[in-house]
């Protein structure tokens, strides 16, 4: 009887983490070519590139939040034979000639391409030092502000809303009123706000409610939002600080290469021709028609 499971240790075959031991991954690489026709498994005749089942992997390390390990690579690889053995089924039962298996191909065609060529355009795409200041300098002016950290208790009556401010005037304790009577998701929680926010985070009445308070004091009176009523305290305030330039240039890179590239796709648009068929996509009557090659040639 064959076995189900196949164990093994495909080390640095991945080449997918770095946490792997050096000597370990050195003289696995010594001792296989790992070009693009390895081959890593030939199932009932068809033979498999080693190429495919990095990819497959590296989906399975990112779930795994980087915990490379050889039980992560067997069970990884198992799967991987379990899906080579059912596309194989299908490809038996010819649905791979049904309409909707023919379109989840294309568009995982489309998707894929799309992608490398996403890559593509921004790696052609020198940022300069004078444009990563400028980016930085705008980071700086929105970054500064001031951060709080709350907890709140939210009701539907306003009359409620008061009377549980009078009792946590008389002593009360905030947490035990939140989760005998708040209707929020942190109500549990004591009415604990999970992170620090700035206003921008809030809607405007909390916030501005918020902004009005000192660290350690509770609401006077209560503050209306779309959500209902909210007795607030304010525990903490602090001062946002941005993040060094050398700190904040490879977000900002990217930041600046994804805008260029959207810049071009928009060019793209405008310099394809593209016809939309009237029977299946209606146009919005004050949305003008994407621009074609022959519109732009009569400009």
């Amino acid at each position: 009887m064959k076995k189900r499971h196949l164990p093994l240790v495909l080390g640095a075959l991945l080449a997918a983490s770095g946490s792997y031991a050096e000597e370990e991954t050195a003289a696995a690489n010594d001792n296989a070519a790992t070009d693009e026709t390895t081959v890593i498994a030939t199932v009932n005749g068809t033979s498999y590139l080693l190429d495919v089942f990095r990819l497959f992997y590296l989906e399975r390390l990112q779930q795994a939040q980087g915990e490379n390990s050889p039980q992560l690579q067997e069970m990884a690889f198992n799967e991987f034979i379990n899906l080579i053995l059912t596309a194989q089924e299908a490809e038996k039962r010819e649905l791979t000639n049904r309409s909707d298996v023919k379109a989840a191909l294309e568009l995982q065609k489309i998707q894929t391409l799309s992608n490398v060529a996403l890559q593509s355009m921004a790696q052609d795409i020198e940022i300069s030092e004078e444009d990563l200041q400028a980016a930085y300098d705008t980071l700086k002016e929105r970054a500064g502000g001031t951060e709080y950290r709350a907890r709140h208790i939210l009701v539907k009556d306003e009359e409620l809303a008061k009377e549980l401010i009078k009792q946590l005037n008389e002593g009360a304790d905030f947490a035990e009123l939140a989760k005998e009577h708040s209707l929020g998701p942190t109500g549990k929680d004591g009415g604990q706000l999970p992170n620090w926010f700035n206003a921008q985070q809030m809607v405007k009445p909390f916030s501005d409610a918020v902004a009005a308070m000192t660290p350690g004091s509770h609401s006077t009176a209560p503050t209306q939002t779309d959500f209902g009523w909210h007795v607030i305290e304010l525990q903490e305030i602090r001062t946002q600080e941005p993040p060094s330039f050398e700190e904040a240039k490879p977000r900002l890179t990217v930041a600046l290469q994804r805008q260029q590239v959207g810049q071009r796709i928009a060019e793209m648009r405008n310099d394809s021709k593209i016809e939309l068929n009237d029977k299946v996509v209606k146009l919005k009557a004050d949305e003008p028609a994407p621009a074609s090659v022959d519109d732009t040639e009569k400009k």
